[in-house]
Parts: structure tokens; C-alpha cells; sequence
């Protein structure tokens, strides 16, 4: 296969990244790239779909950091299948507004291309994420709050 990738190569990306310099990762990041964090927008502006490598820069240098200071980034898991990695990752920081600590796994699929990555879709534990940024467990519709005794104050 003419586009293997080495092991070694990958776990310098992910150094890269877990760095958060911009400086260290836009080197391995292609021109075109597609870097997809799926998650509910409204809650984690940081998600969504971003193209180019200087969207994908400014997502880790100042989107993310507007609601989380990540502080660690580490893959459990990594497997290397020619151009395309696997990884389950634990994601920890700092929530920007008060500080209190958050950390949730994240599963990455990237495709590479000389050695750049060319595709990232992350898919993370999305209900945990919003629980630990808003502070509080979420209830389904209808759901009665375990606070609540059913006694209506006038």
C-alpha cells in the first residue's frame, strides 16, 4: 500500500495535538482538511464540521479554549490500518467560565494522505461532555426534577 502510515508518525501527530501549538500540529495537517467533532452545537459551539487547515488551527487555538481548557489528550487506544487511524481518547480540562475539571472519551477516525491528515471525524461522549460543561445532570423531557416533591409553592 503506497500510503502507509508508520505508528510512529501518528503517535508524533498526537503529541502534536495533545500539545495544543498550533505550531507543532499545522505541520501535519493538509490544506483541505475536513475536521468533523460531532455534538450538539448549541451547548459545544466547538463542534460541527470545519474545512482547511486554518479553520482546523483556529478551532484548537481559540474555539475549544472559549469553553474548555484542555489540559490533557491522551489515546487509550490506537490502531493504524494503512492511511486510516482509529483512536479512543480521554479528554480532560478545565471548564473556561469557572473552572471545574471535565474529562470525557472521545473516538477519532482520521484518513491521511502524505503523511497529513486529510479527515478527522471525532465522535465524543456527548451527553457526559454537556452534563460536566452546563454543571448539572440533564433530564429527558417530562422527566420529574428528583428535587421536586410535588408541592407547588403559592
Amino acid at each position: 500500500m503506497a500510503n502507509t502510515l508508520s505508528r510512529a508518525h501518528v503517535e508524533a501527530f498526537y503529541r502534536a495535538y495533545a500539545s495544543r501549538d498550533i505550531e507543532q500540529i499545522a505541520p501535519f495537517l493538509d490544506d483541505e482538511v475536513e475536521w468533523t467533532i460531532s455534538g450538539p452545537v448549541d451547548v459545544l459551539p466547538f463542534c460541527g464540521t470545519r474545512r482547511g487547515r486554518a479553520a482546523v488551527l483556529d478551532l484548537v487555538e481559540r474555539r475549544i479554549p472559549e469553553v474548555i481548557r484542555v489540559h490533557g489528550f491522551t489515546p487509550d487506544l490506537l490502531l493504524v490500518d494503512g492511511d486510516r487511524v482509529s483512536t479512543l481518547v480521554r479528554l480532560a480540562g478545565y471548564h473556561q467560565r469557572d473552572g471545574r475539571a471535565i474529562s470525557y472519551r472521545v473516538a477519532n477516525f482520521l484518513r491521511f494522505r502524505d503523511g497529513r491528515v486529510i479527515e478527522n471525524l471525532s465522535l465524543m461522549d456527548s451527553f457526559d461532555a454537556v452534563e460536566q460543561v452546563l454543571g448539572h445532570p440533564l433530564r429527558p423531557p417530562g422527566a420529574q426534577d428528583p428535587d421536586d416533591d410535588g408541592v407547588v409553592a403559592i
